[in-house]
């Protein structure tokens, strides 16, 4: 059954179900770290602490929000062994359907090989998931040595800088007509300019020629005149005997071009 989400239904109505669905919607069904405030930076402390800077994240549409540092407990390493700890933004729906998060560290196997990340929880909250673990750094430990910490997360740029990077798509006019030219060769099509410039780029193609005239292919439209914004000239050429042509009637299309600056 459909319901109206964004408006007042005299009642309490909207859900945290809801949020997350719009969400996961716009941003896209993955985890993001938000390019605001530090972005969840990682600080080595000492051989077993690393603080968490402040930072927004979306994890399955879920929006996560760290106002202020915060101080995480790495167990110490082994002398002679290496681990790969996880440290996680754990999503969790408890009882009574109380939803919450946390940051946790989530310890690795040592091993004197080389070691592996330790398992997560994946199964999303939008699939009805009632833990899920976004993953935000690799803690690698080499005997009782914290190593750099490496970053699993994606940024997520905000509309101001993706619009900048869009390739943005020309104003295109065209149409057909039928026409008789001047007795110099020329004709004009009349157009609105888009954005109030003369166009970047026209041509037409000739068409079938008016009575007496059948080897089309004998004949081109050459732009002559863009100066105009709401006018573009052409003249029609002889291919055959290397001339402008007179007063002719011709059927053709055309088309222009304006690039967006």
């Amino acid at each position: 059954m459909v319901e109206l989400v964004t408006g007042h239904a005299n009642k309490a109505h909207a859900t945290a179900e809801q949020a997350a669905g719009l969400n996961a919607g716009i941003l896209g069904l993955d985890d993001y770290v938000l390019d605001v405030h530090d972005k969840l930076k990682i600080t080595v402390v000492s051989a077993n602490k690393v603080t968490i800077g402040t930072g927004e994240l979306v994890m399955q549409g879920r929006h996560v929000s760290q106002g202020t540092p915060e101080d995480l407990i790495v167990t110490n390493g082994s002398q002679g062994q290496k681990r790969n700890d996880l440290i996680v933004c754990r999503y969790t729906k408890g009882s009574q359907s109380v939803e919450s998060a946390k940051l946790v560290v989530v310890r690795g196997t040592p091993t004197t090989g080389t070691p592996t990340d330790p398992a997560v929880n994946t199964t999303s909250p939008l699939d009805g998931g009632t833990t899920y673990d976004m993953p935000l750094y690799r803690i690698p430990l080499d005997g009782i040595t914290i190593g750099t910490p490496v970053a699993l997360f994606n940024v997520l740029k905000p509309m101001s800088d993706v619009w900048d990077s869009l390739t943005r798509m020309p104003y295109i006019l065209c149409g057909g007509h039928t026409i008789t030219t001047n007795n110099d060769g020329t004709f004009y099509i009349n157009v609105q300019s888009p954005n109030g410039k003369k166009a970047d780029y026209a041509a037409y193609t000739i068409g079938p020629f008016g009575n007496g005239f059948s080897q089309a292919g004998e004949y081109t439209a050459q732009r002559w005149d863009t100066s105009d914004v709401n006018q573009i000239r052409f003249r029609l050429w002889n291919t055959k005997d290397n001339r402008w042509c007179g007063r002719v009637a011709i059927f053709g299309s055309w088309i222009a071009i304006w690039n967006r600056q």
